[in-house]
């Protein structure tokens, strides 16, 4: 069995290389509340030999509106644990209150 790695042109460098196509999982892929992470945002995923993916990365990881964005979505998810438990925190004490008033009238 063959197993060597598919060699072909990069789609950034043109040269002839083994290459990759990345698969983005940053988990903000959907377009969730506008935030989009460059990958994700491609409509082709390029393939890319392991320095041109390395180099990209590199700048995306460098980039300040990138961690601006990260940082502001970990402010929402943050906010929305916050709201959630304070959800069901009061859905317990509303639950308590009905059951105490039915069984006080019963």
């Amino acid at each position: 069995m063959d197993t060597k790695p598919l060699e072909t042109r990069c789609d950034n460098c043109a040269q002839s290389r083994p290459v990759f196509l990345y698969e983005p999982n940053c988990g903000i892929h959907l377009g969730a509340g506008g935030f989009t992470c460059p990958w994700c945002a491609i409509d082709r995923q390029p393939l890319l030999c392991t320095p041109c993916w390395s180099a990209r990365k590199e700048r995306e990881e460098a980039d300040p509106a990138l961690n601006s964005e990260a940082e502001v979505m970990e402010r929402i998810c943050a906010a929305n644990r916050r709201y959630a438990k304070k959800r069901d925190a009061d859905r317990a004490v509303c639950e308590g209150i009905a059951k105490a008033t039915e069984e006080r009238s019963s």
